[in-house]
């Protein structure tokens, strides 16, 4: 997987507005090894099953970007985003939204797809997601920078940091019951 993050590639950029280059499996896959091994631990999978070049990448996150509803169902109708579809934004993808904290921004990437094409918001969400000390990209699973620690590690973060917080104590939570 040898590409330039910083050139648009249509390959990381989900159908439902996700940013692949800020998932975390989409970072251990990349560039950090024992993310993944801790990942497929915690998903209960095979590293290989995790791995995962992008969403419209031909090397899918089995686990879960593989079986996507929502890039099938756009593929069918001849969308390239969710935003596109007169149904938008239909229960299957505000149930996809609903669900974690690194959707929350789905409907404002679809506007903003919309206002300047996807290349500009690709350009606009690696600033987004990057560490404002060190450069390193982070995910929504990094409330510290994963590179130099710094705290918040992106603009992601600190826009939405509660709501990343509540997630995990309801986790947390669930997984001590």
């Amino acid at each position: 997987m040898n590409f330039d993050l910083n050139v648009p590639d249509k390959r990381l950029v989900a159908v439902c507005g996700l940013f692949c280059p800020s998932c975390p499996i989409f970072i251990g896959s990349r560039e950090d090894k024992k993310r993944l091994t801790r990942l497929a631990e915690h998903f209960q999978c095979s590293i290989e099953d995790l791995e995962c070049e992008g969403c419209r990448s031909k090397k899918v996150c089995k686990y879960s970007c593989a079986n996507c509803k929502l890039s099938k169902c756009a593929t069918e109708k001849g969308l390239d985003f969710c935003g596109e579809c007169p149904e938008y934004p239909c229960e299957a993808l505000r149930v996809f939204q609903a669900a974690m904290p690194n959707r929350l921004e789905l409907w404002e990437s679809q506007k903003r797809i919309k206002e300047v094409g996807w290349k500009q918001w690709y350009t606009e969400m690696i600033e987004h997601y990057t560490c404002p000390e060190c450069g390193a990209l982070n995910s929504v699973a990094d409330t510290s920078c994963r590179k130099c620690g710094t705290t918040p590690s992106c603009m992601y973060v600190k826009l939405h940091k509660d709501e990343i917080n509540q997630h995990r104590m309801k986790l947390k939570t669930k997984k001590e019951s």
